[in-house]
């Protein structure tokens, strides 16, 4: 496991036990000192005693926070809404224990949840979500899909028989022309979206809109170069007049 930066909070007691603990934990240990938490660090765990809750800015920035959240406490009946709760008296080998689960658990959520346009696929559950629908997705389709989110391009029919299907580029393309099409259909019954799946001659894509505002940065930047290049004429041909 990778070192991962961890911040203590709490009163003094709570954070000097841990901070005695550190060449046994598998976490690098920060204590809040100068404000370090307004910093640019980027922290992998907040690790809290609860009473740290009862400072405001404290509560403000666990609450905003992306990292894993450990609270630690002597009575979790009124919370529960952190991503675990260490009951103290605790052991050196449970902190650990805590740690290394909510961090695999974490890479998995990661790993198992991509962003695409405005859904969310969802790789275990096989689903593809938006505003509180989903719909069922195959393996294939799924593999599609991440294909489609990966290369920011126009795919061919042959080239994606080879990335998804692996048949050679000489195989008939009929199977993918097949499943695009049914999960065309089934995207746009159950999301009233016939545009999620775009193609052109080059082949099929997601991203129309980032192949058009290309087009639109280029045109733009020649159109400045344009104007750059006339106003140069015309200072120059100013120039030339006042030196009769």
């Amino acid at each position: 496991m990778h070192q991962l930066k961890a911040l203590i909070l709490g009163p003094d007691s709570f954070v000097s036990t841990i901070i005695e603990l550190k060449p046994f934990l598998k976490i690098n240990l920060y204590k809040d000192y100068l404000g370090i938490k307004n910093t640019n660090i980027e922290f992998d765990i907040l690790f809290f005693h609860n009473d740290s809750l009862k400072v405001k800015s404290n509560k403000n920035f666990i609450d905003n926070s992306n990292a894993i959240k450990i609270l630690a406490c002597n009575n979790s009946d009124k919370v529960n809404n952190y991503d675990f709760i260490l009951s103290l008296p605790t052991t050196l080998k449970e902190i650990n224990s805590v740690v290394e689960n909510l961090l695999a658990k974490r890479i998995f959520n990661k790993n198992s949840s991509i962003k695409i346009k405005s859904y969310f696929l969802d790789k275990n559950e096989k689903k593809l979500v938006r505003n509180q629908k989903f719909l069922i997705l195959t393996e294939k389709e799924i593999q599609l899909l991440e294909l489609f989110q990966e290369i920011n391009k126009p795919i061919s029919k042959k080239e994606i028989l080879s990335l998804v299907w692996h048949y050679s580029s000489d195989a008939d393309t009929h199977t993918v022309e097949t499943h695009i099409y049914r999960l065309r259909k089934k995207i746009n019954e159950k999301f009233l979206d016939d545009n999620f799946i775009l193609n052109n001659k080059d082949g099929y894509y997601l991203w129309k809109k980032e192949i058009k505002s290309r087009k639109i940065f280029f045109q733009q930047n020649i159109e400045k170069e344009w104007l750059s290049q006339k106003k140069e004429k015309e200072v120059s041909k100013e120039k030339k007049l006042n030196l009769f």
